[in-house]
């Protein structure tokens, strides 16, 4: 659990840092995708929210703080990469899945910290 909690930390803490210092220039797209990153980037803030997400998961998942409730936040971001990389981006889909089966590892590990959230009252 340390482990797969560890590596996804790191990706999501990577990929936020990257994201907002610009430290790799972004790669040339084209068809679909590009007018999808383009809707998302003209909304001005939706992406900046997402990474910001990510980078404060990501440091919960290090840290092993918050660890379920950043597994709850962070499951409808892997299901829009992994949905983006399966109808835009198949190329980059080994990682999308890998990111879900982690993700859903997690969640069932911490399994009994939900219970109160899924009980039928």
């Amino acid at each position: 659990m340390i482990i797969v909690r560890s590596l996804m930390g790191a990706l999501f803490i990577f990929g936020s840092v990257v994201y907002f210092f610009k430290l790799f220039p972004q790669p040339a797209m084209t068809g679909n995708i590009k007018v999808f990153m383009d809707g998302v980037t003209a909304s001005g803030y939706l992406m900046n929210l997402i990474k910001a997400t990510e980078l404060v998961c990501g440091i919960a998942f290090i840290l092993g703080r918050f660890v379920p409730l950043a597994a709850v936040i962070l499951f409808p971001i892997v299901i829009n990469i992994l949905l983006v990389d399966i109808y835009l981006m198949p190329t980059a889909l080994p990682a999308a899945v890998i990111l879900l089966l982690g993700n859903l590892f997690l969640a069932y590990y911490y399994r009994n910290n939900y219970k109160g959230l899924l009980a039928v009252k």
